[in-house]
């Protein structure tokens, strides 16, 4: 299927009014954007990891945005994302809570290397802890928190207030390196002594059991005040010398703030996105038309230098 034409005129536009050839980077979400499951298994899709190989061999940085934590995705298709580049890859991850590389070390593996990091204030872990005493107060235990420390390795722990739970949410969350069952006080204790770079609270409660609690929504993510996608991109973008006016950003959903901080915004699938890019925006919808956009993206960027 050819690429629209009024999605081709975008792009010529945008190319001519930005040093993208020179100074732009590739933004993109992972899941439901750049990678898909199919049988159990996410992988990138062919035609998008080609778009993107393209970009990159014509020196354009690609630049991962995830709600994932490093750990999970270098577990998941880490070694598929580097083998586009072959280089380290600029990682924005935890919902802007920690930036770095994902890198080969002399051993082969791949590794996240953080260039920077911006934990939960003590206040701010204290906040999510008084919403969680809330709901335990009003009888709903049906809930988990997630969290992800500074240190990559760690990965990702879960918290239950409901001990007998615990195998069955280790047979349900494999990504996570730990399930605990402790007092609230001590998962507070836990929690500061640590850099808590993002929380994640999970209510799987009935709504009406919700209403006894109004001041939490069924999933929430916390990071430190100011922090998300948008400036964690702005973060790594000040660290590669790269100028976001003349990047293009690709998401799919409301937490993917960061395309109202790039040139081009690409709305990837059925949903109506808020976010516009600074110069220019449009819609596709699927994967395919992903990887058509990166590949013509790319033939007129080599146009553009003959």
């Amino acid at each position: 299927m050819a690429l629209k034409e009024q999605i081709d005129d975008e792009l010529r536009a945008f190319l001519a009014e930005t040093d993208f050839a020179g100074a732009g980077a590739i933004v993109t979400d992972l899941d439901g954007t750049a990678v898909h499951e199919f049988g159990g298994r996410v992988v990138i899709p062919e035609p998008v990891a080609c778009g993107l190989k393209r970009l990159n061999d014509l020196g354009r940085p690609i630049v991962l945005n995830t709600l994932r934590f490093p750990l999970n995705v270098i577990r998941t298709f880490g070694r598929e994302w580097y083998a586009i580049t072959n280089a380290p890859l600029p990682l924005v991850s935890l919902n802007g809570g920690v930036v770095g590389y994902l890198r080969e070390d002399a051993a082969g593996e791949i590794v996240f290397e953080e260039l920077d990091a911006f934990p939960l204030e003590a206040e701010e872990i204290d906040e999510v802890l008084t919403g969680v005493r809330g709901l335990l107060e009003n009888g709903v235990d049906e809930l988990l928190v997630f969290y992800y420390t500074r240190d990559w390795m760690i990965g990702e722990t879960i918290w239950t207030p409901v001990e007998e739970k615990i195998p069955h949410l280790r047979e349900k969350y494999k990504s996570a390196s730990s399930v605990v069952s402790v007092t609230l006080e001590d998962l507070r204790e836990s929690l500061m002594a640590q850099d808590i770079c993002m929380i994640f609270l999970l209510v799987e409660a009935p709504q009406d059991q919700l209403m006894a609690y109004q001041h939490v929504k069924r999933s929430n993510f916390a990071t430190r005040r100011g922090v998300d996608k948008l400036s964690g991109v702005r973060a790594i973008a000040e660290r590669l010398g790269v100028d976001l006016q003349a990047s293009v950003g690709f998401g799919d959903t409301q937490m993917d703030s960061f395309l109202s901080g790039v040139g081009l915004a690409v709305h990837v699938g059925s949903r109506d996105l808020e976010y516009k890019g600074l110069l220019r925006t449009v819609k596709i919808e699927s994967s395919q038309e992903l990887g058509e956009l990166l590949f013509r993206l790319g033939g007129l960027e080599s146009e553009a230098r003959q």
